[in-house]
């Protein structure tokens, strides 16, 4: 071994040494078991650096189609929300028994009225903030689980509809909100970080998208609390999404 490759030798087992990859009381004798464990360490990280590479690398996807799949999984899931209204079992006979009817549903409706408008919100902030140029593995990913957790609001919105005395479906919607918040968080942070933006690239816009959704998560926090210790017609108060969303927009573009 030349003077060079000793030096480059001395210095991997001085940063191995550090990490605690191999022991500190190095001497002539286990001098070559300590290199193996710290060449077996360095493989590992090689292959583990590869693999990582590899997840995100970008893929040979058209975003577009991507954008057609959430628009999809939007309109199926905003025209499914009216399938938590039904006609009662019994044939109505007289007009009292209609108003009844009426009277009854009414409840329903209205929450049915607040999912589609927080649907149609987040919709509109899929739209507006995630305009990507290319995308890849982990990426995909995100906006998958993203797509799933929408899917899930016109089940949960029944459940509240139906069970709101128990504190339990309060959570399960609010849950529910909360995932579809966290998940566009993740992936316009992933977006952001990666570079796949075409717009809202610079700190500035991360901070205000970023403050934005905070607020909503405290807003639906807050809403199911009110909710169910105080009145249920808070529920209501989901209709602050999209107020503030776009006052907050109106806002930062006056900037």
């Amino acid at each position: 071994m030349d003077e060079k490759d000793a030096v480059k030798v001395q210095g991997k087992i001085e940063k191995a040494k550090k990490n605690n990859q191999i022991s500190t009381d190095i001497n002539e004798e286990n001098i070559d078991k300590e290199l193996k464990k710290l060449e077996k360490a360095n493989q590992k990280l090689n292959d583990y650096q590869r693999f990582k590479d590899a997840f995100e690398k970008d893929l040979d996807i058209d975003p577009g189609r991507l954008m057609g799949l959430t628009d999809g999984i939007f309109s199926i899931v905003m025209t499914l929300l009216i399938f938590g209204m039904v006609l009662p079992d019994k044939e109505i006979l007289n007009y009292t028994g209609f108003i009844n009817f009426l009277g009854s549903i009414g409840p329903i409706a209205g929450l049915i009225l607040v999912s589609f408008i927080v649907l149609a919100s987040f919709w509109i902030y899929h739209h507006e903030f995630m305009k990507i140029n290319r995308l890849n593995m982990p990426y995909l990913w995100l906006n998958i689980f993203y797509l799933a957790c929408i899917c899930f609001i016109p089940f949960t919105t029944s459940v509240i509809g139906n069970y709101s005395h128990f504190f339990l479906a309060n959570v399960i919607f609010g849950v529910n909100i909360l995932l579809v918040i966290v998940f566009f968080l993740f992936m316009f942070h992933y977006a952001h970080k990666r570079g796949f933006l075409e717009e809202y690239t610079s700190e500035e816009d991360k901070k205000y998208v970023f403050h934005t959704l905070y607020m909503l998560m405290g807003v639906t926090i807050i809403v199911n609390l009110l909710d169910f210790n105080v009145n249920p017609n808070f529920i209501y108060l989901f209709l602050l999404i999209p107020i503030i969303s776009t006052f907050r927009h109106i806002q930062y573009l006056m900037k």
